[in-house]
C-alpha cells in the first residue's frame, strides 16, 4: 500500500453500449471515462512517462466541464441521464480538494518524474537490468509537528534528493506531492501524543496520475530513537517500482543508519539511485559504509515473476478464510466497490494488492486506494467502483452507504461481511468454485511467502482459462487489411456450459475485461501475451495428464 493528483477517478476505456442485463453495478462502471484509449494510441509516438498525456496534475475531482476542456474526462449518450449525479458528485471532490489546495493545471515538470512510468514489466530490459528505471523518486522522513493550536500535524522533516533550480510552478506542484505524502503516511489525521512504545509498521500507498499511471508509495513507521515519550516518525519512499518486500529490506538498511545518525541516510540512498535496478530474478549490490561495522553489501534481488513481487498473501488467508476470499474475488470480478475495514495500516494495504493480483491477467482498473486517509473519508461516497481500505474507527462512515461489500478484517471480529449485496456466494459458477477451494487445500498453515506464490496464482489462474481462455478464437478480421475485432456474442454463445455462460455474460461488461481485448485488438498479431501462454501451458499440461492415463 500512485498518483500525484491522489484523485478517485474510475478510469474508463470507452463508452460500451447498454445491455438489456446491465445491472446496477455496471452502470456505475459508466461514470468516467478515462485518456486510456487516446495514451495507447499515442504510444508508437511518445514513450510512457507521465507527459505523455496533457501531463496535467490535480490534487483531486475537478469539474466535470474543466476536465472535458481539457480532454480528460467526458459522458457518452448512454451517460446524459447521470449528469446531475456527476455534478454532485464534482462539487464533494472540489469541496475535499479546498482542503488541501488551490488546483491549478500546470504541465508535470520533468524534473520531478523518473523517465518511465510505464509498469516495470512491461519495459524493455537489459538481460541483467531494467533500462531506464531508478529504484525509487523521492525519500522523506515524516514527523509529527505540534503546531500553534497544540496538535501534531505531519510536516517533511527530510527529504532525499532535494530538488534545486526548480521554477515557481514546479515547485508548487512538488509542494502538492510532498502534501500528499504526509496525509498517507499518518491518515488519521491531528489525533497524535507522544508515546512512550509503538510498534513498527510496514505499509503501502498508490499515488495515481490523471493519464492513470501509478506510483506506489512505501511507508515505514516507527518510534525515532530517544527517550521519554515522542510522537512517531515515518520513513516514505515513492517509487514507479511496485516489490514491496524489497523496499521492506531498504527500510530495514535505512532505519538502522537513522538510528546513527541523519546524516548517514544520504550516502546509502545515494548509492541506491545510481545503481542499475535489476531485472526480474536478478540482483544487485550496493556497497554502504557504516561506522564501527566498516564497508557493508547490501544484495537486493528481485522476484522472478514481477506481477507478484508487490503481494504477500500471507495476510489475505490470515484475515480471511478460503471460502470468504472466493466471495470477495467474486465481487471484484463483477467490478463492484467494496471496502475493507482493519486497525492495521499494513493489513489494509496488503490484503488489497493480493485482492486485486488475484484477477491476473486481468487489471482493476478503477480507484484503487489501500489506505483512505480520514480528511478523504468522503470518496465511500462514489458511485464507481473502488476497492478502499478505511481504519476501523472510521467504518461509521462507510456502512450507511448504499449497494457495496464491507468486509471487517480485524481480529476478534463478530462477523465478517458487515454489509453485502446478497449474492456474492453464488456468482461464481459452483464447478469452478469447488476446484479452487480443492487447489487452495493444497497449501498448509506453515506455507512460505513463495510457496504461496506458486499454489495461489496457480489455483485462480485456472478458473479464467476455463471461462474466458477462448477469446483468442473470437478476435479475428474481417479483411486481410482490417484491424481486429472481437465477436462478443459469438464468444458467449460458444460457452456449453449454462452457469460459466451466465457468470460470462457478466464479466465480459466489465472494464478490466474490456481493456483486456483492446489491448490483444491492438497487439502485433505475431506477438503472444502472457494469458495465451498460460492457456497453452495449461492445455499441453491437459493432454499429457491424458495420455499417462
Amino acid at each position: 500500500m500512485s498518483r500525484q493528483s491522489w484523485g478517485f477517478s474510475s478510469l474508463r476505456l470507452k463508452n460500451k453500449q447498454t445491455s438489456e442485463d446491465t445491472n446496477a453495478f455496471q452502470r456505475r462502471g459508466r461514470f468516467f471515462s478515462s485518456l486510456r484509449e487516446d495514451r495507447r494510441q499515442k504510444l508508437s509516438s511518445v514513450s510512457e512517462d507521465g507527459s505523455a498525456a496533457d501531463g496535467e496534475n490535480q490534487n483531486v475531482f475537478t469539474e466535470r466541464e474543466t476536465e472535458r476542456a481539457k480532454g480528460t474526462v467526458f459522458l457518452g449518450e448512454d451517460e446524459e441521464q447521470d449528469k446531475g449525479a456527476m455534478k454532485r458528485l464534482s462539487t464533494m471532490w472540489m469541496s475535499v480538494r479546498g482542503k488541501m489546495s488551490r488546483d491549478r493545471s500546470l504541465k508535470e515538470p520533468e524534473s520531478l518524474l523518473s523517465p518511465d512510468t510505464a509498469p516495470v514489466d512491461e519495459q524493455q530490459r537489459e538481460p541483467r537490468y531494467a533500462s531506464g528505471q531508478f529504484f525509487f523518486e523521492y525519500l522523506v522522513v515524516v514527523s509529527l509537528k505540534k503546531n500553534k493550536t497544540g496538535t501534531y500535524e505531519p510536516q517533511i522533516s527530510y527529504q532525499f534528493p532535494k530538488r534545486d533550480g526548480m521554477v515557481r510552478f514546479q515547485k508548487e506542484e512538488e509542494e502538492k506531492t510532498l502534501k500528499a505524502i504526509t496525509l498517507f503516511c499518518f491518515p488519521e489525521g491531528i489525533n497524535w501524543a507522544p508515546l512512550t512504545e509503538y510498534s513498527s509498521e510496514t505499509f503501502s500507498f498508490v499515488l495515481t496520475e490523471v493519464d492513470g499511471s501509478r506510483r506506489n508509495g512505501y511507508c515505514r513507521r516507527l518510534l525515532p530513537h530517544g527517550n521519554g515519550a515522542r510522537p512517531p516518525e515515518a520513513y516514505c519512499i515513492i517509487s514507479k517500482v511496485a516489490c514491496f518486500g524489497l523496499f521492506s529490506k531498504i527500510f530495514d538498511e535505512v532505519e538502522k543508519r537513522r538510528q546513527i545518525s541523519m546524516a548517514m541516510i544520504y550516502p546509502f540512498m545515494q548509492s541506491l539511485r545510481e545503481a542499475p535496478f535489476p531485472a526480474p530474478g536478478n540482483t544487485v549490490q550496493i556497497k554502504s559504509f557504516i561506522p564501527d561495522s566498516g564497508t557493508e553489501i547490501i544484495s537486493l534481488t528481485r522476484p522472478t515473476d514481477s506481477w507478484l513481487e508487490h503481494v504477500d498473501f500471507r495476510t489475505l488467508f490470515h484475515c480471511l478464510s478460503d471460502e470468504e476470499v472466493l466471495q470477495v474475488f467474486a465481487a471484484t470480478v463483477l467490478e463492484r466497490r467494496i471496502v475493507f475495514l482493519a486497525e492495521e495500516l499494513g493489513t489494509l494495504s496488503q490484503v488489497i494488492h493480493a485482492v486485486s493480483v488475484l484477477l491476473h491477467p486481468f487489471i482493476w482498473q478503477h480507484t484503487l486506494i489501500p489506505i483512505v486517509p480520514q480528511i478523504l473519508i468522503d470518496v465511500v461516497m462514489a458511485p464507481t467502483p473502488y476497492l478502499l481500505g478505511v481504519q476501523k474507527r472510521l467504518a461509521d462512515e462507510v456502512i450507511d452507504q448504499g449497494d457495496l461489500l464491507v468486509v471487517d478484517l480485524s481480529d476478534g471480529r463478530k462477523e465478517t461481511f458487515i454489509r453485502r449485496i446478497g449474492d456474492e456466494d453464488s456468482i461464481l459458477p459452483h464447478k469452478l468454485k469447488e476446484e479452487i477451494l480443492q487447489a487452495l487445500r493444497s497449501r498448509s498453515e506453515k506455507s512460505s511467502l513463495e510457496e504461496l506464490n506458486h499454489i495461489v496464482p496457480e489455483a485462480f489462474l485456472p478458473f479464467f482459462i476455463k471461462t474466458v481462455g477462448h477469446f483468442s478464437r473470437y478476435v479475428v478480421r474481417n479483411r486481410p487489411d482490417a484491424a481486429p475485432h472481437f465477436h462478443k456474442r459469438n464468444f458467449c454463445k460458444a460457452i456449453e456450459s449454462k452457469s460459466v455462460r451466465h457468470f460470462v455474460k457478466k464479466f465480459v461488461q466489465t472494464q478490466m475485461f474490456d481493456l483486456f481485448i483492446q489491448e490483444v485488438e491492438q497487439r502485433p498479431t505475431s506477438q503472444t501475451g502472457f494469458f495465451e501462454q498460460k492457456i497453452s501451458e495449461y492445455h499441453r499440461k491437459m493432454r499429457e495428464k491424458v495420455k499417462k492415463h
